[in-house]
Protein backbone atom coordinates (compact mmCIF):
# COMPACT_ATOMS: atom_id res chain seq x y z
CA UNK A 1 0.00 0.00 0.00
CA UNK A 2 2.76 2.53 0.81
CA UNK A 3 4.37 1.72 -2.67
CA UNK A 4 1.23 2.30 -4.51
CA UNK A 5 -0.07 5.82 -2.48
CA UNK A 6 3.11 6.91 -1.19
CA UNK A 7 3.38 9.11 1.40
CA UNK A 8 -0.69 9.60 1.36
CA UNK A 9 -1.04 5.65 2.10
CA UNK A 10 -1.71 6.59 6.09
CA UNK A 11 -4.73 8.74 5.05
CA UNK A 12 -5.67 5.95 2.50
CA UNK A 13 -5.48 3.57 5.54
CA UNK A 14 -7.82 6.21 7.58
CA UNK A 15 -10.63 6.62 4.80
CA UNK A 16 -10.73 2.83 4.56
CA UNK A 17 -11.41 2.09 8.46
CA UNK A 18 -13.84 5.43 8.01
CA UNK A 19 -15.46 3.54 5.65
CA UNK A 20 -15.94 0.23 7.36
CA UNK A 21 -17.21 2.05 10.50
CA UNK A 22 -20.04 3.71 8.81
CA UNK A 23 -21.20 0.39 7.37
CA UNK A 24 -20.21 0.78 3.77
CA UNK A 25 -19.36 -2.26 1.31
CA UNK A 26 -15.97 -0.95 0.76
CA UNK A 27 -13.68 -4.51 1.85
CA UNK A 28 -9.53 -3.99 2.37
CA UNK A 29 -7.91 -5.26 0.11
CA UNK A 30 -10.15 -4.64 -2.78
CA UNK A 31 -8.45 -3.32 -6.05
CA UNK A 32 -9.18 -0.01 -7.72
CA UNK A 33 -12.10 -0.40 -10.38
CA UNK A 34 -11.41 -2.44 -13.22
CA UNK A 35 -8.98 -4.55 -11.49
CA UNK A 36 -9.38 -8.20 -10.57
CA UNK A 37 -11.02 -8.72 -7.56
CA UNK A 38 -10.60 -12.82 -7.11
CA UNK A 39 -8.12 -12.34 -4.06
CA UNK A 40 -9.87 -9.24 -2.16
CA UNK A 41 -9.99 -9.65 1.53
CA UNK A 42 -14.28 -10.47 2.85
CA UNK A 43 -14.29 -8.65 5.90
CA UNK A 44 -16.91 -5.88 5.14
CA UNK A 45 -18.87 -4.43 7.87
CA UNK A 46 -23.07 -4.79 7.08
CA UNK A 47 -25.60 -2.21 5.85
CA UNK A 48 -25.23 1.03 7.90
CA UNK A 49 -27.90 0.75 10.96
CA UNK A 50 -30.08 1.76 13.31
CA UNK A 51 -30.93 -1.59 14.74
CA UNK A 52 -33.81 -2.42 16.96
CA UNK A 53 -32.51 -5.02 19.47
CA UNK A 54 -36.29 -7.06 18.40
CA UNK A 55 -34.64 -7.29 15.07
CA UNK A 56 -31.81 -9.69 16.35
CA UNK A 57 -32.70 -13.16 16.64
CA UNK A 58 -31.08 -14.73 20.13
CA UNK A 59 -31.69 -18.65 19.91
CA UNK A 60 -31.19 -19.58 23.42
CA UNK A 61 -33.02 -16.42 24.61
CA UNK A 62 -35.75 -18.68 26.01
CA UNK A 63 -32.98 -20.84 27.92
CA UNK A 64 -31.60 -17.36 29.15
CA UNK A 65 -35.07 -16.13 29.92
CA UNK A 66 -36.21 -19.81 31.76
CA UNK A 67 -32.89 -19.23 33.71
CA UNK A 68 -32.73 -15.62 35.22
CA UNK A 69 -36.40 -16.68 37.04
CA UNK A 70 -34.96 -19.48 38.78
CA UNK A 71 -32.97 -19.38 42.21
CA UNK A 72 -29.90 -20.25 40.27
CA UNK A 73 -30.20 -16.51 39.06
CA UNK A 74 -31.58 -15.01 42.10
CA UNK A 75 -28.17 -12.99 43.35
CA UNK A 76 -30.26 -10.94 45.99
CA UNK A 77 -31.26 -14.77 47.89
CA UNK A 78 -29.08 -15.39 50.88
CA UNK A 79 -27.31 -18.06 49.02
CA UNK A 80 -25.39 -15.88 46.95
CA UNK A 81 -25.53 -12.51 48.73
CA UNK A 82 -24.59 -13.50 52.41
CA UNK A 83 -21.20 -12.74 51.92
CA UNK A 84 -21.94 -8.93 50.15
CA UNK A 85 -20.65 -7.24 53.61
CA UNK A 86 -17.18 -8.89 53.47
CA UNK A 87 -17.04 -8.17 49.61
CA UNK A 88 -15.44 -11.56 49.11
CA UNK A 89 -17.14 -15.08 49.28
CA UNK A 90 -15.73 -17.83 51.45
CA UNK A 91 -13.54 -20.27 49.73
CA UNK A 92 -15.05 -22.95 51.64
CA UNK A 93 -18.53 -21.77 50.13
CA UNK A 94 -17.57 -20.36 46.99
CA UNK A 95 -17.71 -23.96 44.80
CA UNK A 96 -21.22 -24.05 45.20
CA UNK A 97 -22.41 -19.77 45.90
CA UNK A 98 -20.79 -19.02 42.94
CA UNK A 99 -20.22 -20.20 39.26
CA UNK A 100 -16.71 -17.88 39.47
CA UNK A 101 -16.19 -20.17 42.55
CA UNK A 102 -17.33 -23.63 41.20
CA UNK A 103 -14.73 -22.79 37.98
CA UNK A 104 -12.42 -22.38 40.62
CA UNK A 105 -12.56 -25.21 42.51
CA UNK A 106 -12.87 -27.50 39.24
CA UNK A 107 -9.81 -26.36 37.49
CA UNK A 108 -11.81 -24.58 34.40
CA UNK A 109 -10.55 -21.52 35.06
CA UNK A 110 -6.71 -22.77 34.93
CA UNK A 111 -6.09 -23.04 38.13
CA UNK A 112 -5.35 -26.35 40.21
CA UNK A 113 -8.38 -28.83 40.52
CA UNK A 114 -9.96 -29.53 44.06
CA UNK A 115 -9.67 -26.56 45.42
CA UNK A 116 -10.81 -22.68 45.35
CA UNK A 117 -7.93 -20.36 45.05
CA UNK A 118 -9.90 -16.77 45.15
CA UNK A 119 -10.79 -14.30 46.01
CA UNK A 120 -14.37 -14.88 44.47
CA UNK A 121 -16.07 -11.77 44.51
CA UNK A 122 -19.65 -11.42 45.59
CA UNK A 123 -22.55 -11.01 43.35
CA UNK A 124 -22.00 -14.31 41.12
CA UNK A 125 -24.69 -16.64 40.88
CA UNK A 126 -25.20 -20.44 39.04
CA UNK A 127 -24.40 -18.89 35.73
CA UNK A 128 -24.45 -20.06 32.43
CA UNK A 129 -21.04 -20.80 32.18
CA UNK A 130 -21.30 -22.89 35.75
CA UNK A 131 -23.41 -25.64 33.26
CA UNK A 132 -22.53 -25.35 30.17
CA UNK A 133 -18.86 -25.04 30.33
CA UNK A 134 -16.76 -27.31 27.83
CA UNK A 135 -14.58 -28.56 30.60
CA UNK A 136 -17.33 -30.38 32.47
CA UNK A 137 -17.29 -33.07 29.64
CA UNK A 138 -13.22 -34.16 31.49
CA UNK A 139 -14.81 -34.32 34.90
CA UNK A 140 -14.96 -37.77 35.84
CA UNK A 141 -16.27 -38.09 38.73
CA UNK A 142 -16.66 -36.28 41.89
CA UNK A 143 -15.67 -36.29 45.77
CA UNK A 144 -18.62 -36.93 48.06
CA UNK A 145 -18.27 -35.81 52.23
CA UNK A 146 -18.33 -39.39 52.78
CA UNK A 147 -15.24 -40.29 50.83
CA UNK A 148 -17.38 -41.59 47.80
CA UNK A 149 -15.85 -41.11 44.46
CA UNK A 150 -19.28 -40.88 42.37
CA UNK A 151 -18.54 -41.18 38.44
CA UNK A 152 -20.43 -38.13 36.52
CA UNK A 153 -20.64 -37.35 33.35
CA UNK A 154 -21.34 -33.94 31.55
CA UNK A 155 -23.52 -31.29 34.01
CA UNK A 156 -24.14 -34.27 36.58
CA UNK A 157 -20.97 -32.41 37.87
CA UNK A 158 -22.26 -29.01 38.34
CA UNK A 159 -25.44 -30.94 40.25
CA UNK A 160 -23.59 -33.42 42.28
CA UNK A 161 -20.80 -31.19 43.23
CA UNK A 162 -23.53 -28.91 44.25
CA UNK A 163 -25.86 -31.03 46.07
CA UNK A 164 -24.33 -33.26 48.18
CA UNK A 165 -24.31 -31.46 51.35
CA UNK A 166 -21.24 -30.48 53.33
CA UNK A 167 -21.21 -33.47 56.26
CA UNK A 168 -21.87 -37.05 56.15
CA UNK A 169 -23.10 -39.66 58.84
CA UNK A 170 -19.37 -40.55 59.09
CA UNK A 171 -18.85 -36.91 60.35
CA UNK A 172 -21.68 -38.08 63.29
CA UNK A 173 -20.53 -41.33 63.83
CA UNK A 174 -16.47 -39.77 64.59
CA UNK A 175 -18.06 -37.42 66.98
CA UNK A 176 -20.09 -39.87 68.67
CA UNK A 177 -17.86 -42.46 69.06
CA UNK A 178 -16.30 -44.10 72.27
CA UNK A 179 -18.94 -41.91 74.65
CA UNK A 180 -21.84 -42.73 76.58
CA UNK A 181 -25.00 -42.90 74.40
CA UNK A 182 -27.35 -41.12 77.15
CA UNK A 183 -24.79 -38.68 79.05
CA UNK A 184 -24.81 -35.07 77.40
CA UNK A 185 -22.17 -33.79 76.46
CA UNK A 186 -20.97 -29.81 76.25
CA UNK A 187 -18.38 -31.26 73.39
CA UNK A 188 -21.08 -32.19 71.12
CA UNK A 189 -22.05 -29.41 68.64
CA UNK A 190 -25.18 -29.88 66.30
CA UNK A 191 -23.75 -31.03 63.07
CA UNK A 192 -25.35 -29.59 60.06
CA UNK A 193 -25.90 -31.97 56.71
CA UNK A 194 -26.06 -28.17 54.85
CA UNK A 195 -28.74 -27.11 52.44
CA UNK A 196 -30.64 -28.80 49.13
CA UNK A 197 -29.29 -31.93 49.42
CA UNK A 198 -30.46 -34.07 46.46
CA UNK A 199 -27.58 -35.23 44.97
CA UNK A 200 -26.83 -36.85 48.69
CA UNK A 201 -30.46 -38.31 49.42
CA UNK A 202 -30.68 -39.83 45.95
CA UNK A 203 -27.16 -41.78 46.29
CA UNK A 204 -28.89 -43.03 49.46
CA UNK A 205 -26.56 -45.51 51.49
CA UNK A 206 -24.35 -45.98 48.68
CA UNK A 207 -23.27 -42.04 49.14
CA UNK A 208 -23.93 -42.77 53.10
CA UNK A 209 -25.24 -38.81 53.80
CA UNK A 210 -27.12 -40.37 56.63
CA UNK A 211 -26.09 -41.75 59.99
CA UNK A 212 -26.46 -45.53 59.52
CA UNK A 213 -27.38 -47.40 62.36
CA UNK A 214 -25.00 -50.61 63.43
CA UNK A 215 -26.54 -53.60 62.05
CA UNK A 216 -28.84 -52.02 59.89
CA UNK A 217 -28.94 -52.33 56.14
CA UNK A 218 -30.15 -48.86 53.97
CA UNK A 219 -31.27 -48.70 50.37
CA UNK A 220 -28.24 -47.08 47.67
CA UNK A 221 -29.43 -44.99 44.56
CA UNK A 222 -32.65 -44.76 43.82
CA UNK A 223 -32.58 -46.05 40.67
CA UNK A 224 -35.90 -44.89 38.80
CA UNK A 225 -37.38 -46.36 35.62
CA UNK A 226 -35.77 -45.34 32.51
CA UNK A 227 -34.91 -43.00 31.28
CA UNK A 228 -35.66 -41.09 34.08
CA UNK A 229 -32.16 -41.39 35.63
CA UNK A 230 -30.67 -38.00 35.90
CA UNK A 231 -31.25 -34.80 37.45
CA UNK A 232 -32.30 -33.25 34.03
CA UNK A 233 -34.81 -36.11 33.26
CA UNK A 234 -37.05 -34.66 36.03
CA UNK A 235 -36.03 -30.69 36.22
CA UNK A 236 -36.12 -28.26 33.19
CA UNK A 237 -32.45 -27.59 33.39
CA UNK A 238 -32.98 -23.92 33.75
CA UNK A 239 -36.60 -23.19 35.24
CA UNK A 240 -35.19 -26.26 37.46
CA UNK A 241 -38.98 -27.21 38.10
CA UNK A 242 -40.27 -30.70 37.54
CA UNK A 243 -41.82 -31.94 33.98
CA UNK A 244 -45.05 -33.31 35.79
CA UNK A 245 -46.19 -34.94 32.50
CA UNK A 246 -42.90 -37.35 32.29
CA UNK A 247 -44.36 -38.60 35.53
CA UNK A 248 -47.83 -39.36 34.04
CA UNK A 249 -46.46 -41.64 32.07
CA UNK A 250 -46.39 -44.42 35.14
CA UNK A 251 -48.13 -42.18 37.70
CA UNK A 252 -51.94 -41.41 38.21
CA UNK A 253 -51.73 -38.00 40.38
CA UNK A 254 -52.67 -35.17 40.09
CA UNK A 255 -49.04 -33.70 41.29
CA UNK A 256 -45.47 -34.82 42.61
CA UNK A 257 -46.53 -34.81 45.70
CA UNK A 258 -49.51 -37.11 45.65
CA UNK A 259 -47.69 -39.92 44.12
CA UNK A 260 -47.44 -42.97 45.67
CA UNK A 261 -44.97 -45.62 45.60
CA UNK A 262 -46.15 -48.65 47.63
CA UNK A 263 -49.31 -50.56 48.92
CA UNK A 264 -48.39 -50.42 52.61
CA UNK A 265 -48.70 -47.39 55.08
CA UNK A 266 -45.36 -46.35 56.78
CA UNK A 267 -46.41 -43.94 58.95
CA UNK A 268 -48.94 -46.36 60.88
CA UNK A 269 -52.11 -44.65 59.68
CA UNK A 270 -53.12 -47.54 57.16
CA UNK A 271 -54.17 -44.74 54.68
CA UNK A 272 -52.89 -45.41 51.07
CA UNK A 273 -54.44 -42.70 48.99
CA UNK A 274 -51.92 -40.55 49.82
CA UNK A 275 -48.08 -40.01 48.39
CA UNK A 276 -45.62 -41.17 50.13
CA UNK A 277 -44.51 -37.26 50.89
CA UNK A 278 -47.04 -37.63 53.35
CA UNK A 279 -45.57 -41.05 54.95
CA UNK A 280 -41.93 -39.02 55.37
CA UNK A 281 -43.59 -36.01 56.47
CA UNK A 282 -45.74 -37.85 59.21
CA UNK A 283 -42.45 -39.82 60.56
CA UNK A 284 -40.23 -37.33 60.33
CA UNK A 285 -42.95 -34.93 62.83
CA UNK A 286 -43.11 -38.44 65.09
CA UNK A 287 -38.85 -38.11 65.07
CA UNK A 288 -38.76 -34.55 66.46
CA UNK A 289 -41.39 -35.34 68.93
CA UNK A 290 -39.30 -38.43 70.46
CA UNK A 291 -35.98 -35.67 70.07
CA UNK A 292 -37.85 -33.50 72.44
CA UNK A 293 -38.92 -35.71 74.77
CA UNK A 294 -35.73 -37.47 74.73
CA UNK A 295 -33.61 -34.36 75.82
CA UNK A 296 -36.38 -33.37 77.97
CA UNK A 297 -36.61 -36.96 80.24
CA UNK A 298 -33.05 -38.00 79.69
CA UNK A 299 -30.64 -35.28 79.01
CA UNK A 300 -32.68 -33.08 81.21
CA UNK A 301 -32.50 -30.17 78.81
CA UNK A 302 -35.31 -28.08 76.35
CA UNK A 303 -34.51 -26.57 73.13
CA UNK A 304 -36.61 -24.79 70.62
CA UNK A 305 -36.15 -24.82 66.84
CA UNK A 306 -35.63 -22.19 64.40
CA UNK A 307 -35.19 -22.92 60.36
CA UNK A 308 -33.98 -19.73 60.02
CA UNK A 309 -31.03 -19.02 62.55
CA UNK A 310 -28.07 -21.31 62.10
CA UNK A 311 -27.48 -23.43 64.41
CA UNK A 312 -31.18 -23.96 64.25
CA UNK A 313 -31.48 -25.49 67.43
CA UNK A 314 -31.29 -23.48 70.77
CA UNK A 315 -31.30 -23.54 74.58
CA UNK A 316 -34.58 -23.06 76.26
CA UNK A 317 -34.05 -23.35 80.09
CA UNK A 318 -37.22 -22.63 81.59
CA UNK A 319 -39.01 -24.99 78.64
CA UNK A 320 -41.19 -21.63 77.90
CA UNK A 321 -41.06 -22.17 74.19
CA UNK A 322 -38.58 -19.15 73.58
CA UNK A 323 -34.16 -19.22 73.02
CA UNK A 324 -32.54 -17.82 75.98
CA UNK A 325 -30.05 -15.30 75.11
CA UNK A 326 -26.79 -13.80 76.22
CA UNK A 327 -25.56 -10.58 75.34
CA UNK A 328 -28.36 -10.64 72.79
CA UNK A 329 -28.05 -13.41 71.06
CA UNK A 330 -29.43 -16.58 71.22
CA UNK A 331 -27.78 -19.33 72.75
CA UNK A 332 -27.38 -22.69 71.06
CA UNK A 333 -28.51 -25.56 72.15
CA UNK A 334 -25.34 -27.46 74.00
CA UNK A 335 -27.10 -30.57 75.99
CA UNK A 336 -26.60 -33.30 73.14
CA UNK A 337 -25.65 -36.85 73.94
CA UNK A 338 -24.30 -39.15 71.48
CA UNK A 339 -28.17 -40.88 70.76
CA UNK A 340 -30.29 -37.86 70.32
CA UNK A 341 -27.10 -36.24 67.75
CA UNK A 342 -27.28 -38.94 65.79
CA UNK A 343 -31.44 -38.61 65.29
CA UNK A 344 -31.31 -34.85 64.61
CA UNK A 345 -28.71 -35.18 62.67
CA UNK A 346 -30.71 -37.55 59.83
CA UNK A 347 -33.92 -35.80 61.06
CA UNK A 348 -32.10 -32.26 59.51
CA UNK A 349 -30.77 -34.60 56.61
CA UNK A 350 -34.56 -35.35 55.72
CA UNK A 351 -35.81 -32.05 56.03
CA UNK A 352 -32.91 -30.56 53.84
CA UNK A 353 -34.18 -31.81 50.70
CA UNK A 354 -37.69 -31.02 50.28
CA UNK A 355 -38.08 -33.37 47.66
CA UNK A 356 -36.70 -36.53 49.49
CA UNK A 357 -40.29 -38.21 48.52
CA UNK A 358 -38.85 -38.40 44.78
CA UNK A 359 -34.85 -38.87 45.45
CA UNK A 360 -34.99 -41.44 47.50
CA UNK A 361 -37.83 -42.34 49.73
CA UNK A 362 -37.06 -45.93 50.53
CA UNK A 363 -33.95 -44.16 52.29
CA UNK A 364 -35.78 -41.39 53.75
CA UNK A 365 -38.10 -44.21 55.55
CA UNK A 366 -35.15 -46.37 56.61
CA UNK A 367 -33.43 -43.38 57.99
CA UNK A 368 -36.33 -42.28 60.01
CA UNK A 369 -37.54 -45.98 61.49
CA UNK A 370 -34.19 -46.47 62.53
CA UNK A 371 -33.83 -43.35 64.46
CA UNK A 372 -37.29 -43.47 66.09
CA UNK A 373 -36.68 -47.29 67.11
CA UNK A 374 -33.28 -46.07 68.92
CA UNK A 375 -34.90 -43.11 70.64
CA UNK A 376 -38.34 -44.52 71.23
CA UNK A 377 -36.37 -47.67 72.64
CA UNK A 378 -34.75 -45.25 75.27
CA UNK A 379 -38.12 -44.02 76.41
CA UNK A 380 -39.74 -47.12 76.91
CA UNK A 381 -41.73 -46.89 73.99
CA UNK A 382 -41.77 -49.74 70.85
CA UNK A 383 -41.24 -48.79 67.76
CA UNK A 384 -44.09 -51.29 66.17
CA UNK A 385 -46.76 -50.22 68.74
CA UNK A 386 -46.71 -47.37 66.58
CA UNK A 387 -47.40 -48.78 63.85
CA UNK A 388 -44.20 -47.09 62.19
CA UNK A 389 -42.25 -49.55 59.41
CA UNK A 390 -39.18 -49.58 57.42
Amino acid sequence: MAKRFGPLAPLFAMTCGLLLLAGGHFALGQEAEGEDTTDAVPYAMPKSGPFSPSDIEIQNNQAISDWFRSGHADAASEAFSHWDEEEVVNPVCATCHSGEGFRDFHGLDGTPAGSVEGPINTGGVVDCGTCHNPGLAGIREVAFPSGLMHPVEGVEAACMTCHQGRTSGKDVEAATADRDLDTPSADLRFINPHYATAAASWLGGYGGAGYHYAGKEYSGRFFHARPVSSCNSCHEPHTLEIEFDTCLTCHEASSVEEIRIARQSYDGSGDLSKGIRSDIQANAAVLMALIEDYTRDIAGAAFVYDSHRYPYFFADANADGLADEQDGQPVAFSSWTPRSLRAVYNWKLIAADPGNFAHNPPYMLELLHDSIEDLSGSLGQDVQDMGILR
